[in-house]
């Protein structure tokens, strides 16, 4: 039987949430065109949408928010914010955004060119938007066991060398002015990457003069993950861990509203300071001042202090714990998910689940769908609804080799409760999963298409 951690925090504050009857669900995925962004929050019952800006914050964070200095430039909750990054990251420039896409927007408008190539173990949704908005082309090298979901190899999240190699064989240096590396790999199951496969990525790309950014959103608890599993770690603060990271790396972009447990807010942080100069220009005709960066005082603070509050490690054993427990209740019931089971989120295998609906008519989606008919639970596809897209040169679309329905656990919100009615409710999708249908496309847009696609039932 799974084990369930015990909390080490004490809950003073409530918000109601109500379940909706299942005709009531029915009609509202219908009025959403089967798409789960469309569904108001008070429609929901358990919010598994996404970890992103959805965690409890600290009495800490919210007395910072009261002390917010909300001083358009120079402010000292700037400076705040500054001194908690560069304790942890370690680099010289430190521009602040509203949230992580906003950072990788500004990256890739500066660095990029029409035909680059943008290599990394998966790209997420944001990441691989801004890069196709900015004429670039992503590129996704994981080690084939990342792309496994029964592999129980412990950084499924690493890059693979050879893959990079044969990249720059095939398209030359002049077109990859940058790499990248997320932590944890969120599209591949929200796997590590391993310190080793880290070192060894950016000596690769510092050998071909080729900077590597760190998509550090979950970098807390991809360190966590070294500590627990790499060896030489296991004495070794996760603080100290994230130093060690960001030493082999020559920048990093942050959505905050992942490990710095806030609500809003983010920041890219490099060693290049003339790189900085260009970002900046960019940052205050889009986002604000330098020393805002479209966030406010009080926003600054409170990401101040849930970066420190991210690396505690009596928090950070909670957090993989909770996680590993929705994991081996769904595994206990037969259910088949991404294993081992992630920092953030449990990832179910839709196309292990519903193997009778051809990935052009998006399995994960209308698995992501029955959950919240069956127990009023918004999920996210990651699959072909997110990830597919359409070759230039040849007009085949080209889909993702993964297809899963992601479960994110938002930072401090459910309790055990909770996560087993989860797993009750995947337990009786599953059993039932012969009387799902697929779905087509009745509206998109050109770019992350997911978060505005309509779609209806087919047969």
């Amino acid at each position: 039987m799974a084990h369930y951690p015990i909390e080490p925090f004490k809950i003073k504050m409530v918000e109601p949430i109500k379940m909706l009857s299942r005709e009531q669900r029915i009609q509202k995925i219908k009025q959403a065109k089967y798409n789960l962004f469309n569904i108001i929050a008070e429609d929901i019952f358990i919010d598994l949408l996404t970890d992103s800006g959805t965690s409890a914050m600290s009495d800490s964070q919210w007395a910072g928010i009261m002390r917010g200095d909300e001083s358009y430039a120079g402010s000292r909750s700037y400076l705040h914010f500054e001194r908690s990054i560069k304790n942890i990251f370690g680099y010289k420039n430190v521009i602040p955004t509203h949230q992580g896409r906003a950072a990788e927007a500004l990256l890739f408008s500066t660095i990029l060119k029409p035909g680059d190539y943008v290599p990394s173990n998966i790209h997420f949704d944001t990441t691989e938007g801004n890069i196709r908005n900015n004429g670039g082309i992503p590129v996704n090298c994981v080690i084939d066991e990342g792309l496994d979901p029964a592999s129980t190899f412990p950084f499924k999240g690493n890059v693979d060398i050879d893959k990079l190699q044969k990249l720059v064989d095939e398209v030359g240096l002049d077109n990859i002015p940058i790499a990248m590396i997320t932590i944890t790999n969120n599209s591949g199951g929200g796997q590590p990457v391993s310190l080793e496969n880290i070192k060894q990525v950016y000596k690769f790309w510092k050998n071909h003069n080729v900077p590597l950014f760190i998509d550090a959103c979950r970098y807390a608890e991809n360190a966590y993950f070294i500590k627990l599993r790499e060896k030489g770690y296991e004495n070794t603060s996760v603080k100290d861990i994230a130093k060690e990271i960001f030493a082999h790396a020559d920048g990093a972009t942050m959505s905050a509203k992942k490990d710095a447990l806030v609500n809003i807010g983010g920041f890219i942080t490099m060693r290049d300071s003339e790189l900085a100069k260009r970002m900046i220009s960019r940052l205050i005709i889009t986002e604000g001042f330098r020393t805002y960066g479209g966030m406010s005082g009080r926003d600054l603070e409170a990401v101040a202090i849930g970066l420190q509050e991210g690396l505690n490690e009596d928090y950070l054993k909670y957090r993989i714990e909770q996680t590993a427990y929705l994991g081996e209740s769904l595994l206990e019931q037969g259910i088949p998910i991404v294993q081992p089971p992630g920092g953030h989120a449990i990832y179910l295998d839709a196309r292990s689940i519903l193997p009778n609906i051809s990935q052009e008519f998006f399995p994960g989606q209308a698995l992501s769908i029955s959950l919240y008919i069956e127990g009023g639970i918004r999920s996210a596809e990651i699959g072909g609804l997110m990830f597919a897209y359409i070759d230039e040169k040849t007009g085949k679309t080209i889909y993702p080799e993964l297809e899963l329905v992601r479960l994110a656990i938002p930072r401090r919100v459910y309790t055990r409760s909770h996560l087993d009615f989860v797993v009750q409710t995947v337990k009786k999708v599953m059993d039932n999963r012969h009387m799902l249908k697929g779905l087509r496309i009745t509206y998109q847009p050109k770019l992350l298409r997911h978060f505005t696609v309509e779609l209806e039932e087919i047969s």
